[in-house]
């Protein structure tokens, strides 16, 4: 009997494939907040009582929540601010962190921007941050296909 050899296999490309870059508005390409959690565990995280889930239709799990006025909620944990909320997963600082409820965060969770509308860094990001030993974060890329110009069309322009 002929010994045989051991083949190695290699996964091909497709013909004419090339490696991709993430598009600029895939908001999961660079996401900081997945290796940092310090505003969840820093700022109160107080919202509308109509947030949550229950007869009001909200999306937060009652469970979760501390009732902080007639119509305010807040995170459990966030109460007094400085402490680290009830739904966050994970290590601060470290790849991975995340919002067990991420789907029914609340309005404040949902609004806040480690960048400003522009692009320059928000500068409560950049304090708590700081205040867990990471780095500042640099502006983001700005992309024109992004921002829309608000200029309209002038006789001539031709659509891409």
């Amino acid at each position: 009997m002929k010994p045989t050899r051991a083949l190695s296999a290699h996964v091909l490309a497709p013909h004419g494939a090339t490696t991709r870059q993430p598009a600029t508005n895939d908001t999961t390409a660079y996401n900081p907040c997945l290796s940092c959690g310090a505003c969840c565990a820093h700022f109160r995280v107080s919202f509308y009582c109509g947030e949550v889930a229950g007869e009001s239709g909200g999306t937060v799990p009652p469970e979760l929540v501390t009732q902080v006025g007639p119509l305010r909620a807040c995170m459990q944990g966030t109460e007094y601010g400085g402490k680290r909320c009830v739904a966050l997963r994970g290590e601060l600082g470290h790849s991975g962190i995340h919002c067990a409820i991420y789907e029914q965060r609340p309005s404040p969770c949902r609004e806040f921007s480690p960048w400003l509308e522009h692009g320059e860094p928000n500068p409560d990001c950049q304090r708590v941050r700081k205040g867990i030993g990471l780095p500042a974060l640099p502006p983001r890329p700005h992309d024109d296909d992004e921002t829309p110009t608000h200029t309209p069309p002038r006789r001539g322009d031709i659509a891409a």
